[in-house]
């Protein structure tokens, strides 16, 4: 059972579902019920675990400016993107996304922007997770001080209805950090459960040696391997963002007065 399920109380009109059947002009629907519009948000924003840095982080306040030399064309479909995303949400058929590209070109914004406004317009439960944060924690439920299990940790991350797992690929892969990955990755799939994925990694294919040549010896495929990388764009609709400026560091600079 996931975090957002056993915190917030199950409505028994839509049994926790957020959706409730109806029958129009004798055709069978569902309808969004009236428990994800009082109250809902704000603890799920709670419930999300969305870091503090970015707790401000809204698709509205992604900045597209041009002229500064911080954003192109490929952020300005990534809003396109992500803004369709929500306004669509939930599809016919589940999908996720998977932004790629370097640093501090704002992936991160993106995907938080994505959490607040399904939370906020749809009350749909989300969950972020760091992906070196969460395997920490993994790591350290290991211990006989710990007051955590590998499976209350892993349960929200494999249950909640939009996951948010940042900086996929950021640690090195061991067979342990592989199988974990494996292991979440598969069971979201199978279950349909929607996953939004960011890394500073971008791809090529497997001894891809054109790629190789221009210096770009580890890519997706190399942390995570073929088969989930196969797997990874099966399920999620791929976002490139480049940028030869860390918008981020380019934005905190600005701000900082002295």
């Amino acid at each position: 059972m996931s975090q957002s399920e056993t915190d917030v109380p199950v409505c028994p009109k839509c049994a926790g579902t957020g959706w409730v059947r109806i029958r129009r002009d004798e055709k069978d629907g569902v309808i969004r019920c009236e428990c994800r519009k009082a109250g809902r948000p704000e603890r799920l924003l709670e419930l999300a675990r969305i870091p503090a840095r970015y707790k401000h982080c809204e698709l509205r306040e992604f900045v597209l400016n041009a002229k500064e030399g911080l954003t192109n064309q490929s952020h300005e479909r990534a809003k396109l993107v992500a803004e369709k995303f929500v306004d669509e949400y939930p599809a016919s058929m589940p999908f996720g996304l998977l932004f790629m590209g370097p640093p501090g070109v704002g992936k991160t914004h993106l995907a938080v922007g994505i959490v607040r406004e399904l939370i906020n317009r749809k009350g749909i439960p989300c969950l972020f997770r760091s992906f070196p944060e969460l395997l920490k924690e993994i790591q350290n439920s290991y211990s006989a001080i710990s007051q955590s299990s590998e499976l209350a940790l892993l349960s929200p991350v494999l249950d909640t209805e939009v996951l948010v797992l940042d900086e996929l690929g950021s640690q090195n892969f061991t067979s342990w950090v592989r199988d974990t990955v494996s292991y979440v990755i598969n069971y979201r799939y199978a279950e349909s459960k929607v996953t939004i994925f960011t890394t500073n990694l971008l791809d090529r294919k497997k001894d891809d040696p054109q790629d190789i040549r221009k210096g770009i010896p580890d890519a997706l495929v190399d942390r995570i391997g073929e088969q989930m990388r196969s797997r990874l764009f099966e399920m999620c609709k791929t976002v490139v963002i480049s940028g030869n400026v860390d918008f981020r560091q380019a934005v905190k600079q600005a701000e900082h007065h002295f």
